[in-house]
């Protein structure tokens, strides 16, 4: 047996360099489609702190950082991108060893989005129902907001707005439009008189959005159009603008596919006040990778464009109407 000069050192054993895991691969995949650590646990079943320590545990593997901090959750950085590949490659592998081809073509997770009330109730809930009967594993979140696009995404797969986003870093998807118009309830132009004019229009109180909290500037149209209208009823939702004008609390700026629901609402002035809008969709650039996500946004997009005609509003009730 050989041994080493005295007062020489011995020599270190070298520390092994930690190996990526294809679970590690795929709770980082997790978290890079949904932006936030939380919202990635909750869809893997795990808890916010075994996700943060397999993060950390995956960046030692690769030296070097993954996530950067940004407003609202993480972004990926230059080795993040090339982990993120990776990591689809390692989900795709895995896919393949399903047990059968019915249980491979099955969609599940949690897709969240949010839209306006009138799309979420007219176009997103029917497009999650007849998706659900494909996939009956999916689930679908959907917070209803009236409010532009935002820069940071974080925790939503989906976003649905009115007016072209100026967004960064994002898809951005034009779904169609729908047209806007005035409205009353024929009890209400009994009792008022109809007016057949925009200066007559003037003198009746309107029913919309509140001023101060409205931060789409499409949506703005009334106050742009007939500025003389004084308030009545405001709100944040449009379905309150809907059946107050049904109640009678002034003329309405509604959604035709809303209002044209309605045969005791009638609508005034087509030809003057017919304002198009459109709705667009947003999305992280990973999320459509997200094969739920796919599901959603083909789904969405079908239900668009089978409801067109009644977005577009053509089955239009004028006040010559009343009488009938």
């Amino acid at each position: 047996m050989t041994f080493p000069p005295a007062g020489t050192a011995p020599t270190p054993t070298p520390t092994p360099t930690p190996t990526p895991t294809p679970t590690d691969l795929l709770i980082f995949l997790a978290v890079a489609r949904t932006g936030r650590f939380t919202t990635a646990a909750e869809s893997l079943g795990l808890n916010h702190t075994t996700v943060s320590r397999r993060i950390t545990a995956l960046e030692k593997a690769l030296d070097g950082r993954l996530l950067a901090r940004a407003v609202g959750g993480w972004e990926l950085t230059e080795l993040g991108e090339r982990a993120r590949t990776a990591a689809e490659g390692v989900e795709s592998a895995v896919s393949l060893l399903r047990g059968s081809d019915a249980e491979a073509q099955q969609i599940s997770g949690v897709v969240r989005m949010s839209a306006t009330d009138g799309f979420s109730a007219y176009i997103a809930a029917p497009a999650v129902a007849v998706l659900q009967r494909r996939h009956p594993l999916l689930r679908v979140e959907i917070v209803t907001v009236t409010r532009r696009a935002l820069q940071h995404r974080s925790g939503l797969d989906i976003e649905v707005v009115v007016g072209e986003p100026q967004v960064h870093r994002a898809e951005s998807i034009l779904l169609g439009y729908y047209s806007l118009g005035m409205y009353a309830s024929r009890r209400y132009l009994k009792a008022h008189g109809t007016p057949t004019t925009i200066a007559e229009l003037t003198e009746h109180p309107l029913v919309y959005f509140v001023d101060s909290m409205l931060q789409v500037d499409d949506l703005d149209a009334p106050r742009r159009l007939v500025p003389q209208m004084r308030e009545s009823l405001s709100s944040t939702n449009v379905f309150v603008h809907v059946e107050g004008t049904r109640a009678g609390a002034g003329i309405g700026f509604l959604p035709c596919f809303m209002a044209d629901q309605h045969a005791d609402l009638v609508r005034l002035l087509p030809e003057d006040f017919q304002e198009r809008l459109p709705y667009w969709m947003v999305l992280r650039t990973e999320s459509l990778r997200l094969p739920a996500v796919a599901a959603l946004v083909a789904a969405l997009r079908a239900q668009m464009e089978s409801y067109a005609p009644a977005l577009l509003g053509r089955n239009v009730i004028t006040g010559k109407d009343i009488a009938n």
